[in-house]
């Protein structure tokens, strides 16, 4: 697995199932790691996860959903980090996976191919085939011209593959439009009718075993509505072609349950999502999948940054960090909210609360992380968290104005373990080369 780090800090004496912000700002701890600490000896900008965070939030979904016969497919584009795979694999987890990436880092992990679902509008022949050889356990397909692809490249591997279409059932998810995925416009899936024509014409690609239904309408789901209102089109759809005779062995339902990014948003629980399942599909006799991944991870996560200085512009006030847009692209990106805590400094008092606008080095003006943001006084030198940035933080990190990838790392009962060391220089010029050998295709 991991190596371990020294041990920085007391043991907490009990577990928190999320992060306390008012306990973080006021004692600089986290899971019992000492947080000034641990920077001063791995640095910023920094990814600190709690995994037990991430195994109270998987085992309270595991318990949400007895009864049924489901399955949990982790999203790994959320957080691919190996040990947060490790660590979910050991709880049973499957994976939901994007990419022929994603599949290596599942398997390395330790996740059964079985138990993986290769989803995305654009698997590549080798992807399927990677995924094939493997012996994942089921694609989500999303377009006639993946099941024609899929059907060929098993036919010529002498296999038969099993799959679900992918629905686009039209439902507003009531969250960004970035991020929302189950509309009739987006790119997702395909119609109820089109779907119904596969199902109907399956003997065209007898090695495809066309036995189940996805959907996922959309990330960072607040309101369990649109999941209610997709759910009862999802079982009207399957009652259909029950009882037109198709097989139907699972019905997998997607994930986009939200977390809480700011004061006053409240998130689905894991029952009430599970009881919405159950309400639509308590009927179904077959496997039913659900695809958690910012809900697993998101809240478990902190992004520790230094203060590099304050600038007081003409009309605003700008709090400098080391982090940037390429170490968390999601405000940039999704004009996402972030709770900025500053960590407590040796010998400090109360501060005033200043309005910063929270920005990193990086030369663009959407690198900025918080607008007219109310904080405590900052200086140069402290340390700040960026609160739930355990999902879609590191994993969609770049290179961007040449900065080396942050480091990632675990903290537990007062210990901690780097799980991805901070890139190079080198490490991040390796793949680069001159002009030296020219050569024809």
């Amino acid at each position: 697995m991991v190596a371990g780090g020294p041990v920085i800090g007391s043991p907490p004496a009990t577990k928190r199932p999320m992060l306390d912000s008012e306990m973080l700002a006021r004692d600089g701890v986290f899971e019992g790691v000492d947080l000034t600490a641990l920077a001063a000896v791995e640095g910023t900008p920094l990814y600190v996860y709690s995994p037990a965070m991430i195994r109270t939030r998987y085992r309270a979904l595991r318990h949400a959903l007895a009864g049924l016969d489901a399955g949990i497919c982790y999203a790994v584009k959320a957080n691919g980090n190996r040990a947060v795979l490790e660590l979910l694999a050991a709880e049973g987890s499957g994976a939901d996976i994007v990419s022929g990436g994603e599949l290596q880092r599942a398997l390395r992990a330790g996740i059964a191919a079985e138990r993986i679902v290769f989803s995305g509008v654009g698997k590549s022949v080798a992807e399927v085939e990677a995924a094939l050889a493997a012996g994942v356990g089921r694609f989500n397909l999303e377009s006639l011209a993946e099941l024609e692809t899929l059907q060929s490249v098993a036919r010529r591997r002498g296999t038969v593959a099993r799959a679900s279409a992918r629905i686009n059932p039209d439902v507003d998810a009531l969250t960004h439009a970035k991020i929302s995925t189950g509309r009739a416009e987006n790119k997702f899936g395909v119609s109820i009718g089109e779907a119904r024509s596969w199902f109907a014409s399956a003997q065209r690609w007898p090695d495809v075993r066309l036995d189940g239904l996805h959907m996922h309408i959309g990330s960072q789901l607040l309101s369990l509505e649109p999941m209610h209102e997709a759910l009862a089109r999802m079982a009207d759809f399957a009652r259909t072609l029950l009882a037109a005779g198709s097989e139907l062995a699972c019905i997998d339902v997607g994930g986009g349950l939200g977390v809480r990014y700011r004061e006053g948003e409240k998130a689905p629980s894991a029952e009430e999502y599970a009881a919405a399942i159950r309400h639509a599909l308590g009927w179904f006799e077959g496997r039913i999948l659900v695809e958690p991944g910012r809900w697993l991870v998101a809240e478990a996560g902190l992004l520790l940054s230094r203060v590099l200085l304050e600038k007081q512009g003409d009309t605003r006030r700008f709090l400098v960090l080391d982090a940037a847009m390429n170490d968390l692209l999601r405000p940039s990106l999704y004009d996402a909210w972030h709770d900025i805590v500053p960590l407590p400094v040796d010998g400090s008092g109360p501060q005033e609360r200043v309005a910063y606008d929270v920005v990193g080095p990086v030369c663009e003006t959407g690198d900025t992380f918080a607008t007219a943001r109310q904080l405590p006084r900052c200086q140069a030198g402290q340390l700040v968290a960026i609160l739930a940035s355990g999902a879609y933080g590191a994993s969609m990190a770049s290179n961007y104005n040449s900065r080396p990838l942050p480091a990632e790392v675990f903290v537990d009962a007062g210990r901690y373990a780097v799980v991805r060391r901070r890139q190079t220089l080198d490490e991040m010029l390796a793949g680069e080369q001159s002009t030296a050998d020219w050569t024809s295709p």
